[in-house]
């Protein structure tokens, strides 16, 4: 009886050893899309008013190497948020993960806010990705939806609430000075604008044969053509996002990357919004996050965790 016991503890012991093993190893996975994800977002151009690899947009404090140092430092923070979200950790453990993947960015960019909305946006993904393939045969849109929904709405809601402004970001004070939604009123409703409104224009530009590129270029139009950029409000106000939003509509109304004139359209639309020194921040955090699930959705569409 005593040997058969410690064969059932031992197998006990092997079978959790493996599942810890592939958790790490889905963590690591989803923190290189991350990474991915967020470098697919600096590459993109024309974006207007963001930095690229082609030039520092509106920005005069920041560039594309000061992007790359920010990736770097982030690495490892995807992949522990991943594994916090695979073992069901509570709020507080993921935004204290965030918090000091805060604290490195700013480090390695001498203090310069490059990647905070994408750390909190990816990072949520991140989580909901890791708790989703901890538990489900496959990842979907819907179950990645769900898994941050069910797990955190409650945490996120009381996030999203309005703080002392003595301590806001720009962007915070900013959503709090319009009235508007920023990325925590989105996180704690499932990100709709990436799950009703880019990821299906990024799926829908690619079913009719365009590029991951140029479904990139129409997606990020969309996102600043009708999401509450709290990174706008910041720069130019009612009368900066009223004119974006005027901007993307009128790309998009003229056919998007199906015009052939797109990227003189784009391009022209990018030194207007350098111009006026406007900057859409909070599309760029969203085209990452949107980027990431799409990734996702390819990697692990049947990935098992379990056998």
């Amino acid at each position: 009886m005593l040997g058969q016991a410690h064969v059932h503890i031992e197998r006990r012991s092997v079978q959790a050893t493996i599942v810890l093993i592939r958790r790490k190893h889905i963590a690591q996975q989803v923190a290189i899309l991350a990474i991915r994800s967020l470098y697919a977002e600096l590459a993109l151009y024309p974006k207007p008013g963001l930095v690229s690899l082609r030039d520092n947009g509106s920005h005069t404090d920041m560039d594309a190497a000061c992007f790359m140092r920010s990736l770097f430092s982030l690495r490892h923070y995807f992949k522990d948020i991943a594994l916090a979200g695979a073992d069901g950790a509570d709020f507080k453990v993921l935004k204290q993960l965030g918090i000091a993947a805060e604290q490195r960015m700013l480090k390695s960019t001498r203090g310069i806010n490059t990647h905070r909305g994408a750390i909190f946006a990816l990072g949520m993904l991140s989580a909901a990705a890791g708790y989703c393939l901890s538990r489900e045969a496959t990842l979907t849109a819907a179950t990645l939806r769900l898994a941050l929904i069910s797990q955190w709405r409650q945490a996120l809601v009381v996030h999203s609430a309005p703080e002392d402004v003595q301590y806001l970001s720009h962007g915070l004070k900013a959503a709090k000075l319009y009235s508007a939604s920023g990325a925590r009123e989105e996180a704690a409703l499932g990100f709709p604008s990436i799950f009703e409104l880019a990821l299906p224009r990024l799926q829908q530009s690619l079913g009719e044969g365009r590029s991951l590129y140029l479904a990139q270029i129409d997606c990020f139009f969309t996102l600043m053509a009708h999401i509450s950029d709290t990174n706008l409000y910041h720069r130019g106000g009612a009368a900066g996002i009223a004119y974006a939003r005027d901007s993307a509509q009128k790309f998009l109304g003229q056919g998007g990357t199906t015009n052939s004139q797109w990227l003189r359209m784009a391009e022209n639309c990018h030194q207007e919004f350098i111009s006026s020194r406007l900057s859409p921040g909070g599309a760029a955090d969203m085209l990452a996050a949107t980027c990431f699930v799409h990734y996702c959705l390819e990697e692990f569409s049947a990935t098992r965790i379990h056998e």
